[in-house]
């Protein structure tokens, strides 16, 4: 029993030892490999960590494979194939998200449907912004309201992105109201000349006015005009001088722009009516 005892004690402790020494011996000497190899590559920042804990996870799965067959557990290759199965399993679960972003950073990379400084949008609108860092695991937004948004890259692939700035023009529309009253060719005209003046705006193809709504209180011309180069900046500036200008021009005229009205109808009853009419006639 003894002799049972001391083997067992001896069997773990060269596999605690073995295993430790392996593992030092392999991280010294395989991760200044790994980073040369990396750096050589000039890989991202962001993609050299997730990187590196694979490689730690090897390290670990191959020094306990071997400790296991030296301390006379069992053959080297069923221990090494027993642990790398079990490794495998364990990283599968565990890097599932950050090897997903990887991928995803990679489509990114070659497919290129933004770059950096493009204004992009998404999540049906409810996020956007100017592209300030492409890394191959996460992508850094910053709002015009100047936050950053740090995004996973699995979520701008599996998405649909919106990139107003990715051609060489942007077509830009907006909606004129007047009141029914009030002259259609007069306004048109006024909405194509005060296009027609601000320099942002291009001549070819020039813009275009069309009658698209018949509301409740006001009649709809949309224009529609195309700014050329586009950034965020242009789109914002060239559109509020292109609209306040056609807005002064409508005062200049008379064009009234209505505002909704609501017409309510009914009765109102007062609490204690006839008690005060009984009392006006005494």
């Amino acid at each position: 029993m003894g002799a049972s005892y001391a083997t067992a004690l001896g069997q773990a402790i060269a596999f605690v030892v073995v295993a430790v020494v392996l593992y030092v011996v392999g991280k010294a000497v395989l991760h200044p490999v790994a980073d040369r190899v990396m750096e050589r590559r000039d890989l991202d920042e962001h993609a050299k960590h997730p990187l590196k804990k694979v490689l730690s996870i090897a390290i670990v799965s191959v020094a306990i494979g071997l400790a296991f067959a030296l301390a006379g557990y069992g053959n080297i290759l069923v221990a090494l194939t027993t642990v790398a199965a079990a490794a495998t399993l364990a990283i599968g679960f565990a890097m599932q998200d950050v090897i997903a972003n990887f991928v995803a950073g990679v489509f990114i990379y070659t497919d290129k449907p933004f770059r950096i400084g493009d204004w992009i949008e998404w999540d049906n609108g409810t996020y956007s912004g100017e592209v300030e860092d492409i890394s191959l695991r996460v992508t850094r937004v910053k709002t015009f309201d100047n936050e950053l948004l740090t995004v996973p890259n699995s979520n701008l692939t599996s998405d649909v992105i919106k990139n107003p700035v990715a051609k060489d023009k942007l077509r830009v529309q907006f909606l004129f109201g007047i009141g029914y009253e009030d002259d259609i060719d007069e306004a048109t005209d006024i909405i194509v000349e005060e296009a027609e003046k601000i320099d942002g705006i291009m001549d070819d193809p020039g813009v275009s006015v069309r009658l698209t709504e018949l509301g409740g209180s006001s009649v709809g011309l949309k224009s529609r005009f195309w700014i050329a180069d586009p950034s965020r900046s242009d789109f914002v500036k060239t559109r509020g001088e292109y609209v306040q200008n056609v807005k002064e021009r409508f005062d200049e005229v008379g064009i009234d722009i209505p505002y909704p009205t609501r017409t309510l109808e009914g009765e109102l009853a007062i609490e204690g009516a006839d008690f005060a009419e009984a009392t006006a006639n005494e």
